[in-house]
């Protein structure tokens, strides 16, 4: 059984039987700059409804889990949910990444958006299934130092925006690698693919013709690549100095403590 949500053919990366689930995003393209200046404001309701969502979400790969250790798949009712919810957030963070202009739409049904992903339900090796905690951690590692770090210089990305009325090349492919990770990492966590979340940097040049969209297949120039090195380094800084600072916060506390408790001490010695 194949599950798809807005394909536009049978291309698609398929290693070792494994299906790599798929993002297609149109080319960088010209956008309104009233919009990229609202973009975050305007996407505040969509962020509500995936908010909700991913509660769903939860309780229903929570079911899923179960279902397949038993039945080594999920049910088709739970992919075809899953999928669905899992397209809906990747319509709104491809949107709030300034990767298209076109406002996502309240709906799970969305033909005619150009952010489109594509799925497969292939069946899943039950002892990855009983480990999947374990397993995503490095993926779950590598995809929250590119949301740190994207972030920490999404102002930047903003200005150019407003700008120029457009994200540059490289900036452009930069982000799509990111949301294509976080879809691929939230495709697996949620056993929609027994494939492990990888190619961060780009896939391989496509045969003549074969290209389907701006991100499929995802081509990265040396300035796309520097600059995810640059925000799995931010990523990484950023959890160095939130560490540090906690470290530093709960060190003074216990300090603090221990002095108060001498100071009761002698008091009342």
């Amino acid at each position: 059984m194949a599950a798809q949500w807005e394909s536009r053919g049978p291309l698609g990366p398929v290693e070792g039987g494994e299906w790599l689930p798929v993002l297609d995003v149109p080319a960088a393209g010209r956008q309104r700059r009233w919009t990229i200046l609202l973009r975050w404001l305007l996407l505040v309701p969509q962020f509500v409804v995936v908010v909700l969502l991913s509660i769903a979400a939860f309780l229903v790969t929570v079911a899923g889990w179960f279902a397949a250790l038993v039945l080594g798949r999920l049910p088709d009712g739970i992919f075809s949910f899953l999928g669905s919810v899992l397209a809906y957030e990747t319509r709104v963070n491809a949107s709030a990444a300034l990767l298209v202009d076109r406002y996502p739409p309240f709906s799970f049904y969305a033909p005619d958006h150009p952010v489109r992903i594509e799925l497969r339900a292939t069946p899943l090796n039950r002892l990855a299934v009983l480990f999947r905690l374990i397993l995503m951690i490095p993926a779950a590692v590598v995809n929250s130092l590119l949301q740190s770090g994207w972030f920490a210089v999404s102002w930047v990305f903003w200005l150019i925006g407003i700008v120029l009325g457009r994200l540059p090349d490289p900036v452009f492919a930069a982000t799509a690698a990111v949301v294509r990770y976080e879809m691929r990492f939230n495709a697996y966590v949620s056993m929609l693919t027994p494939a492990y979340p990888k190619r961060l940097f780009g896939d391989e040049p496509a045969p003549p013709g074969a290209a389907r969209s701006g991100t499929h297949p995802l081509r990265l120039s040396t300035g796309a690549t520097v600059l995810v090195i640059l925000f799995l380094l931010l990523g990484l800084a950023g959890h160095v100095v939130n560490g540090t600072e906690n470290y530093g916060t709960d060190h003074d506390h216990d300090h603090h403590h221990d002095n108060n408790a001498e100071f009761m001490e002698v008091h009342f010695r």
